[in-house]
């Protein structure tokens, strides 16, 4: 694989965050390759640790009905019955390590709701490699709104995933023209030569 300087400097560790969005269990458990995306976020998060960059991972924390979008609430409804995840389904399925973040969200930015970006600037990040579930709907708003907010995002084709695997793919189709895709092994490889 060929690498090129320009991609190298975006992909510096001292300016780059992993941001693990949304592996919790309830969602790992319905996604069309669970072997594989574990397998993939495994790897990419032992060689973010290993070259210090800052590993967040996103967790859905829900709204008390009253508290809770209109919005989200209406849509909820129009996909019909839900089972409410129990305490354990709401867990993450990858273990964070003393020194990750875990930022509690309520919506499908990073960006909204949270102090992701100001964490982001005063830590002089500049990229954001993104990995996690589910890829048409939170990978893609919060790469959209990095990208937005003058941030460099990075999908990580191999290690984001859907219950809806037509959709991930179309999102990803739609992505690669205005974002940076790149694999497990070539962002650990680039890694690597920093």
């Amino acid at each position: 694989m060929e690498i090129d300087d320009e991609l190298r400097e975006i992909l510096n560790p001292g300016k780059t965050a992993l941001l693990v969005w949304d592996v919790q269990n309830m969602l790992v458990k319905g996604i069309y390759n669970t072997e594989t995306f574990l397998d993939k976020n495994i790897q990419i998060i032992l060689s973010a640790r290993g070259n210090n960059i800052p590993v967040i991972f996103s967790k859905i924390t829900p709204l008390s009905g009253r508290f809770e979008s209109p919005v989200r609430k209406y849509f909820m409804k129009k996909r019909g019955p839900m089972a409410i995840p129990d305490a354990n389904g709401m867990e993450l399925t990858i273990e964070p390590a003393k020194g990750d973040m875990v930022i509690p969200k309520n919506t499908a930015s990073m960006f909204i709701g949270t102090n992701f970006e100001l964490l982001l600037r005063n830590a002089g990040i500049t990229t954001l490699v993104i990995t996690g579930i589910t890829t048409e709907y939170g990978v893609e708003s919060t790469a959209r709104d990095a990208m937005n907010r003058g941030f460099f995002p990075v999908i990580v084709t191999d290690a984001v995933s859907s219950s809806n695997e037509e959709a991930h793919n179309r999102s990803l189709e739609n992505l690669k023209r205005i974002m940076i895709l790149l694999k497990t092994e070539e962002i650990i490889t680039i890694w690597g030569l920093s």
